[in-house]
């Protein structure tokens, strides 16, 4: 299997690095000054899972050097989705299916449309990790799970194909046939998380601390615990407790990638994460008042012009 990873960031580096230190075919797709970077660096996972460098990685800055690509992982950052679909459209002619790793759940259905129903897999990731000033991979925790499935009933084989790979690979894998749910339970996590974390500019370890805010993860939960069945898809109690329980796991300084942005001053992805799930609302004429306060208070801080 030929992968591409588009989005050469924590994400996408640390699961490209990881297939090829176990033996896959990976190229990365990526702008001429992050070539020009790993060209220098190359690429490097500090992690508490196992170190990996990986010196001459193959490289794309364009659709037609890569010639049977059969999967591309998608790992950019909403507000960059816009701009990878016609590079995406390049490579699904090709033959590739995309799997999209983004937090959030409205890409999908925007993937979907461009792309055509059976070019696009389901997929999310669970991983705490970022990139240092020379475009190196730091890994902190124990998570690196990529979670998968088939969305339309011709993936299956793709699928099946993606997780004898991945049982090779130093990360923690599920092929799943409900890959849906599995990215609404996501989503209503990292719709709190998120949006808390960078709303307050806390910490979980300063939510967890103070009863009154961590009750507000749980109340965000719920609202996309309902926002989700309204798209038939039913998430229960207990796996908002679970999530719960996930929560107070967390290491005590451990954030957001959005929160992170936000110290980094660079762009976020309230658009997406709130702003998507409003816009999910709105469609089924739903009130959503915890996220809706979330994303207004962090709306200032989206391009940092403030």
């Amino acid at each position: 299997m030929n992968i591409i990873i588009i989005g050469a960031g924590a994400l996408g580096t640390y699961f490209g690095a990881r297939w090829i230190e176990s033996g896959a075919n990976v190229s990365f797709f990526v702008r001429e000054g992050r070539k020009k970077q790993i060209e220098r660096e190359g690429l490097q996972v500090t992690s508490v899972k196992g170190d990996t460098r990986i010196s001459s990685p193959t490289l794309l800055t364009n659709p037609s050097q890569a010639s049977a690509p059969n999967l591309v992982l998608l790992g950019v950052k909403g507000y960059h989705l816009d701009e990878t679909i016609p590079v995406l459209k390049e490579f699904v002619a090709k033959g590739a299916k995309v799997l999209p790793i983004l937090n959030g759940i409205e890409h999908i259905s925007i993937l979907k449309e461009e792309l055509g129903e059976e070019a696009v897999l389901g997929g999310l990731s669970y991983i705490i990790a970022t990139l240092d000033n020379r475009g190196h991979v730091h890994h902190t925790s124990e998570l690196h799970e990529l979670i998968f499935g088939p969305l339309h009933p011709s993936q299956k084989e793709i699928c099946a194909t993606l997780n004898e790979i991945n049982e090779r690979a130093n990360f923690n894998s599920q092929l799943t046939s409900t890959i849906e749910e599995e990215m609404w339970k996501k989503y209503m996590f990292i719709s709190a998380m998120s949006g808390i974390t960078t709303a307050g500019d806390i910490h979980t370890g300063t939510i967890r601390a103070i009863p009154e805010t961590l009750k507000l993860v749980e109340n965000v939960m719920m609202e996309i615990k309902t926002l989700a069945s309204y798209y038939d898809v039913h998430i229960n109690q207990e796996d908002i407790d679970r999530r719960m329980k996930s929560f107070h796991s967390l290491p005590y300084e451990a954030t957001s990638s959005m929160h992170q942005d936000k110290r980094k001053k660079n762009n976020l992805e309230v658009e997406h994460l709130q702003g998507g799930a409003l816009r999910l609302a709105e469609k089924v004429e739903l009130k959503l008042p915890y996220t809706e306060t979330l994303y207004r208070l962090i709306k200032p801080y989206e391009t940092q012009n403030i």
